[in-house]
């Protein structure tokens, strides 16, 4: 490999400096740096980060191939700045075995343009019923660490209660997505306003702050870690903060998506706007802002939910539910949290490489820019204005809520290991 001679970037928003790339590792950092026959990569203006780290992907291979690939998926995951990408579990056959979370991590390994960390279930099927093989996951060559039946909730406190005590043994993590079941019969939308005027069956608050309240109190019996998936509301950002201010081990994620948009934007009926948890309020986005901001939420994770065409253009009631997001994350953290004023960009690093990659216990990633460290990198042109393309997405779906929509911040370069992935804004 190459030696790569990163000039002139903000690291981490900061002072001017160099960086110094040989082979797979930051060689040096500083200013004034020279090296023979490297390509110089002019970094004037823009922020140097270390690699992204998404908790929360969904790839859809194997089984639904049409959505996504791994392939695809990782793909746009570096052309968002991503370096590593947590693989969901709700693929066909589920990833609820060692060969199927071996599977997924060959295929991250073949694709090259990120790393890809299986997720495993939690239980068989995702189905809610019986423990899946979670040693034998942990186990596998895939060691995995994460395990969640995101898309549907492990509503069973028992199995819930056992699942923690399990992953306790080896350190791992239960990622909850925090839906009671019953509470959500037919639901389209937020329960609120706009649902009692447009007509559509309501999903309440309550049907995700009832679960986190049950899990993160299960969690500390038990003694183990519990991560929340897209929390979404005021009231779950009460409980995590209320939770963690009893020293419980429990971590928590925002989307993108749940920074931004509105309830209100389901007046169009367009199904984009169709995601689970669904749309809050603007109560409830200005309330995860500050709680990403201060610590609360410790990361942002995307849930890139990628469908076809046709799942999405059709009639509201049939739509699937899920938005991508890989590609347009960090433009969307941008506007509403460092435009804001919220978080500099030290912390945006923290919130979506430092602490994602701490949660998921992911090496060699979530790493400081500097010497000796692997050289996992994302150069960032904040000063970038434009709207969004998806004809022009790398991912195989285009369901996102942006289209149209200018978004600030452009990620021209990826490096993985040294290997640039993204070159002036296009897929090397």
């Amino acid at each position: 490999m190459s030696k790569i001679l990163i000039r002139g970037a903000k690291v981490l928003g900061g002072e001017p400096q160099d960086v110094l790339i040989d082979g797979e590792t930051i060689a040096e950092v500083g200013t004034g740096l020279s090296a023979e026959g490297a390509t110089v990569v002019e970094a004037e203006g823009k922020i140097l980060l270390p690699g992204l780290v998404d908790l929360h992907t969904h790839l859809r291979e194997p089984g639904r191939e049409d959505s996504e690939t791994v392939l695809t998926g990782t793909k746009a995951a570096a052309v968002g700045g991503f370096t590593a990408v947590h693989a969901m579990a709700n693929t066909f056959p589920v990833a609820d075995t060692a060969g199927v979370v071996e599977q997924v991590w060959r295929l991250g390994k073949e694709s090259g343009y990120c790393d890809v960390q299986p997720v495993g279930a939690v239980t068989v099927g995702l189905e809610g019923k019986k423990l899946a093989e979670l040693g034998a996951m942990h186990d596998s060559a895939a060691g995995v660490k994460v395990f969640s039946d995101d898309g549907k909730c492990v509503d069973d406190a028992v199995i819930m209660r056992r699942a923690l005590e399990y992953v306790k043994a080896f350190d791992g993590v239960v990622a909850q997505h925090a839906q009671e079941p019953r509470l959500t019969e037919g639901a389209q939308m937020n329960e609120g306003i706009v649902s009692s005027e447009l007509g559509l069956g309501g999903w309440p608050a309550v049907a995700e702050e009832s679960i986190i309240a049950r899990d993160v109190l299960l969690a500390a019996h038990v003694g183990s870690r519990v991560h929340i998936c897209h929390l979404s509301t005021a009231g779950s950002v009460e409980i995590v903060r209320w939770a963690k201010s009893k020293g419980w081990n429990v971590t928590a994620e925002v989307t993108p998506h749940h920074l931004l948009l509105t309830d209100e934007l389901v007046r169009t009926y367009n199904p984009v706007y169709k995601v689970n948890p669904p749309l809050r309020t603007e109560a409830d986005v200005m309330a995860l802002r500050e709680a990403l901001a201060d610590g609360t939420i410790d990361c942002v994770a995307t849930d890139h939910a990628p469908h076809p065409h046709e799942d999405k253009d059709c009639e509201w009631a049939a739509a699937a539910m899920g938005m991508v997001g890989l590609e347009t994350a960090l433009s969307v953290v941008q506007q509403t949290m460092v435009d804001s004023g919220l978080l500099d960009w030290a912390g945006v690093a923290d919130r979506m490489s430092f602490r994602p990659a701490a949660i998921g216990r992911l090496e060699g990633h979530g790493r400081p820019v500097s010497a000796g460290e692997p050289a996992n990198l994302t150069l960032v042109d904040p000063a970038y204005r434009g709207a969004v393309d998806p004809s022009g997405f790398a991912s195989r779906s285009r369901n996102t809520p942006y289209e149209g929509r200018e978004l600030p911040g452009r990620v021209t370069h990826t490096w993985l290991r040294g290997r640039a992935t993204v070159v002036d804004g296009n897929l090397a």
